[in-house]
């Protein structure tokens, strides 16, 4: 999931509004990459992800209207026992998010829907066939320094009360290659305790003007025990074509 950088509805509803609107401009992304683990809120959920995606953003009557699709493909983590040692698991994503820039913040609602295909591992990785959630974003930009705060708030299940802090700064280091650094603070609100740190460091090489290959490695240092007792490093590449 692109947890770490989610409706069919909102999807349409964009696209609608933007229809209705020729002054307004619409973005697509297409991408695809592969990661070591699939590491989601500091937790491995398996091995050897592969990945594809397809997201579309717009604005509209000052609103940020995005919406998208993500799906994974990864094996079971190692030290699984046979016959789920290595077998594979798949898992989809569908996602919108409407949003509102206020100057001196940016506020932003959304919604993800889960879907992971029952079978195979899924059914011990990844127990809940649909699980969906609604999240609550602030977010703003100080000296170049990215900075947000989210809740996510689970609809059917539990989460804790799942909360991330994020911190990212971007430098270019040419007019082709731009450096991105970020870390993650995930703090469990029911329970009072924090989940996991998790910082990541990306290099994007924008080969074209619409193409950009983007490798990257990142770190999660579990918090929590009971979250999670393992600490993580994965690395992976993602390539990505915006028009």
């Amino acid at each position: 999931m692109q947890n770490y950088c989610k409706t069919i509805g909102a999807l349409a509803a964009a696209s609608a509004l933007v229809a209705g609107n020729a002054s307004a401009e619409v973005e697509y992304e297409i991408h695809t990459g592969y990661t070591s683990e699939y590491l989601f809120r500091g937790v491995n959920l398996g091995q050897d992800l592969i990945e594809a995606g397809v997201d579309v953003a717009a604005e509209y009557n000052g609103l940020g209207l995005s919406a998208g699709a993500w799906y994974g493909s990864f094996h079971a983590p190692t030290g699984f026992p046979s016959p789920l040692n290595n077998a594979n698991a798949d898992e989809l994503d569908i996602y919108g998010e409407v949003s509102k820039d206020f100057g001196f913040l940016t506020a932003a609602v959304g919604y993800i829907y889960y879907y992971n295909q029952q079978g195979s591992a899924n059914e011990f990785l990844l127990p809940v066939q649909d699980q969906q959630e609604a999240y609550f974003s602030l977010s703003h930009s100080y000296f170049g320094v990215d900075v947000s705060l989210t809740y996510f708030w689970d609809i059917e299940l539990d989460n804790d009360g799942y909360t991330e802090g994020y911190v990212g700064k971007s430098f270019e280091l040419s007019p082709c290659l731009t450096l991105n650094t970020g870390a993650i603070l995930a703090y469990l609100v029911e329970e009072g305790d924090l989940a996991h740190l998790t910082a990541k460091v990306s290099l994007d090489w924008a080969f074209t003007e619409t193409a950009k290959l983007s490798p990257f490695v990142a770190h999660s240092w579990s918090l929590e025990d009971e979250y999670t007792e393992d600490n993580e490093l994965v690395a992976g590449s993602l390539l990505s074509v915006s028009f």
